[in-house]
């Protein structure tokens, strides 16, 4: 046994000195191991519990601290390259002098209301995908970080997989970033970024480095960086906590840009811009409060030991029964400390549920902007707001923008975009659907929050519903009324017997010009509307807008015109052309002007379709003054007129058998032209031939069936005419007089507005007719050119090359020998 004894006892003092090596070696290999990815920690339930925002482990908290403090793409991240359009958009964004840097906040917060909005969407159908706890809040938060200087915005929307990732903020363009890029180019104005869909963008006006965190429920927790250098990078993260659900954005700010790590600066912007936001909007805000923490001792205490000495004895007893209870109390004083809590920005009710008188002006302005993603300093022109009643309940708001899109009329029957956001009790549904408003109105912006559809509405579902063709009855009415208004209140607007009345009435500045302004920006949809709408054909006319012979180069209604009607005057006249210049000297107004007549002047090309549609007005017919059927009055010598120039009508139109001329007749529009060329009243107008030739696919063989017969209208007064007339009667077979009498028709429909078959026989004609008046004689021809020069001019010219030739051997001779 003792032989044993000895080296066991030797075995376990090496165990004792071996144990502690290996445990430290077990140490630093987990400390060595830290950096590797590891799975996702937990969130515990708290939020704002520390100042950090989230209670977290150490781990999470030291790798999230280096993943902030990065400003270089990640090593092992997967690279991408930007999409041309997009660098070209963000090189405009980073090079740019705009000074208004502040749209980046309202541009992010609008993006997270919308994630925001689709996850709830979602939510209607499936409970579970919100999650639990936390996750389940539906909020944006907004945190700042003054020492690393970075600005973050959270959201618990829907999220982005690595796909959504890559396609939204890199490599695929939306149609917009072209659109604004443009825009840009032509304006530059960064305001109007949010219109075009791209303005994720803004965020490089104030950061050099974003990162964005993103957690879908189909798709790890992946984080996207750029440095905005071309390239960005994607990779899963391991760095960060885990969201749970949403995307959170992190700002590295640049230096010029410090003043957004400020709590007042950043409450200021969100007042600003996103007040009217959905969902509330939170800052983890600092404040001072006062708080008891435990007093340092001093010597007073002695002080009162000698006084109590010398007192008698029962104040002694009293003082030292009280200094006995404030022993047992401890001694606290007062002093601030800061704590940090959410603090919320947007505490604004739904601005659409709200009593319309609760509501001012300033309010809607600023729903508007909000809503509409137009931050300019125009207010809307006019807002309906308004709750329907009955077998549909619903509340909406209806704004008129103060400009026209770009883009308004270019696809107009190809667009199925809607302005209009469609709520049902509260829940955002969609912004994508266009059967609330006909396409005519699709210029309005508002909102339609509906009690009466179900919450799982679909785009099928909606467009077979019951409720949908009312409320799109109430919202037409609703919107027509707001339009006519701001024509009511306008004082350019009131008639010559309202005009004093409205002059006294107060706050009329700023309501002047307004309705002519709506109307220069979307008058033709009015003109659409009239086309597509038969049932509110009339309520559409009342509005539309136009220039006459008497309204003095300002805009003018049909009530207008109506009230300024001659007596007897039966038909509202009106003529289309190209310009008014044009249209004020056409022959077909001479007679209408002499005799005082007010006639319209419609020069877009979209008044053809119109006037084709809008057949009356008020009982009176529309009379195009370039058509037969006009009727001025009556005269007494029509019929011996007529009579006088019977012969002349008769051969006229014989002679111009081969210009498919359907008659001849007796003009009563005509003051000083001797002839024009009418078309046939349902037949198209010279206008429209000309408007239909320029169509990019005219089939001409199908168009002619549509085109008027051509009426030739001669002025029996005109001094041609009358001599014509007596040529006639003494040789009709002269030829010269039927030369005479094709050239006066050529001339006449091309003062009439028409396009000529064969030009060049026109223009043969007139020089026929100027040979005529200057006597000489028909059968003179254009004097040939001499030939004989050219000759001598090449013969010099071959001779002189031969000359060359010969110079050329002889040199070439002398230097061989």
């Amino acid at each position: 046994m003792r032989k044993w004894t000895v080296p066991s006892v030797l075995f376990l003092l090496c165990l004792l000195f071996l144990l502690p090596d290996q445990g430290r070696k077990i140490h630093a290999n987990a400390e060595a191991d830290s950096d590797a990815p590891v799975d996702p920690p937990k969130v515990e339930d708290k939020i704002g519990a520390v100042p950090n925002g989230l209670s977290t482990d150490s781990d999470v908290a030291k790798r999230e601290a280096e993943s902030m403090s990065k400003r270089n793409l990640r090593s092992d991240a997967e690279k991408f390259e930007f999409q041309a359009e997009v660098s070209r958009l963000m090189d405009i964004i980073i090079n740019s002098l705009y000074s208004n840097k502040d749209i980046f906040l309202r541009e992010l917060i609008s993006n997270a209301s919308d994630a925001l909005d689709k996850i709830r969407f979602l939510a209607l159908t499936d409970k579970e995908i919100l999650g639990e706890g936390d996750t389940a809040k539906l909020e944006i938060q907004i945190k700042l970080d003054k020492e690393k200087k970075i600005l973050s915005i959270r959201d618990r929307g829907i999220g982005m997989t690595k796909e959504d990732l890559i396609k939204n903020l890199g490599t695929i363009a939306k149609s917009g970033t072209s659109a604004f890029v443009e825009k840009m180019q032509t304006s530059g104005d960064l305001n109007l970024i949010g219109q075009f869909g791209v303005g994720f963008y803004s965020v490089y006006l104030v950061a050099d480095y974003v990162e964005v965190i993103s957690k879908h429920n189909d798709d790890k927790q992946y984080i996207w960086e750029s440095k905005a250098d071309g390239a960005f990078a994607i990779s899963e993260d391991v760095w960060n906590e885990p969201l749970g659900r949403g995307t959170e954005i992190r700002l590295h700010l640049r230096d010029e840009a410090q003043e957004y790590l400020d709590e007042f600066k950043l409450k200021e912007l969100v007042k600003r811009y996103s007040e009217f936001i959905n969902f509330p909007i939170y800052l983890w805000a600092s404040k001072e409060v006062e708080v008891e923490v435990p007093a340092e001792e001093d010597d007073s205490s002695g002080d009162e030991d000698n006084k109590s000495e010398s007192s008698s004895s029962e104040e002694g007893e009293e003082e030292e029964t009280e200094k006995e209870e404030d022993e047992k109390k401890p001694k606290t004083k007062k002093v601030k400390e800061t704590t940090y809590e959410w603090e919320l920005l947007n505490d604004m009710k739904a601005i659409w549920l709200r009593n319309p008188k609760d509501v001012t002006d300033d309010e809607y302005t600023k729903f508007y902007h909000s809503l509409a993603k137009d931050f300019s300093e125009e207010k809307p022109l006019a807002w309906s707001h308004f709750t329907a009643e009955g077998d549909v309940e619903f509340k909406a708001l209806l704004f008129v923008p103060p400009k026209a899109p770009q883009d308004l009329y270019e696809s107009y029957y190809n667009s199925n975009k809607s302005n209009l956001k469609l709520y049902v009790r509260r829940v955002f549904i969609s912004d994508e659907f266009d059967e609330l408003l006909p396409k005519y109105l699709n210029f309005l912006k508002g909102l339609v929050d509906s009690d009466t559809l179900p919450l799982n509405v679909s785009r099928e579902m909606l467009q077979q519903h019951s409720s949908l063709k009312t409320i799109k009855k109430k919202l037409i009415r609703k919107a027509l009324d707001m339009i006519r208004k701001i024509a009511d209140e306008d004082p350019d607007e009131a008639n010559d017997k309202d005009k004093k009345e409205v002059e006294e009435s107060t706050d009329n500045d700023e309501k002047k010009g307004q309705y002519a302004k709506f109307w220069n920006e979307f008058g033709k949809s009015i003109k659409l509307g009239i086309i597509e709408d038969a049932a509110n054909r009339n309520r559409l006319a009342k509005l539309l807008r136009f220039e006459s012979t008497k309204s003095e180069g300002k805009l003018t209604s049909l009530d207008q015109y109506i009230s300024r009607m001659k007596s007897g005057q039966k038909d509202i006249f009106y003529i289309t052309g190209t310009s008014k210049e044009q249209l004020e000297k056409s022959p077909f107004l001479e007679r209408l002007t002499k005799k005082n007549y007010e006639v319209i002047l419609f020069t877009d090309p979209v008044d053809e379709y119109l006037m084709q549609y809008l057949m009356d007005y008020e009982d009176k017919k529309f009379q195009n003054v370039s058509k037969e059927g006009l009727k001025i009055g009556k005269d007494s010598k029509d019929k011996e007129l007529k009579e006088s120039f019977k012969e002349l009508t008769k051969w006229w139109k014989g002679a111009l058998a081969s210009e498919n001329v359907d008659d001849v007749k007796i003009s009563n529009r005509l003051a000083n032209t001797p002839c024009v060329v009418v078309t046939s009243k349902y037949g198209w107008s010279s206008n429209m031939e000309r408007i239909m030739q320029s169509q990019t696919l005219s089939d001409a063989s199908k168009q002619a069936y549509m085109r008027g017969k051509r009426v030739l209208e001669i002025n029996p007064r005109h001094p041609i005419i009358k001599e014509l007339r007596e040529r006639v009667v003494k040789d009709a077979e002269d030829e010269s007089v039927k030369q005479t009498a094709r050239l006066m028709y050529q001339t006449a429909l091309m003062e009439s507005g028409f396009i000529l078959n064969d030009p060049k026989e026109f223009a043969s004609s007139i020089y026929d007719s100027v040979k005529s008046s200057l006597k000489i004689s028909p059968d003179a021809t254009v004097e040939e050119e001499d030939d004989t020069e050219e000759a001598e001019a090449e013969s010099g010219t071959t001779e002189s090359s031969a000359a060359e030739d010969a110079g050329a051997e002889t040199l070439d001779l002398k230097d061989e020998l």
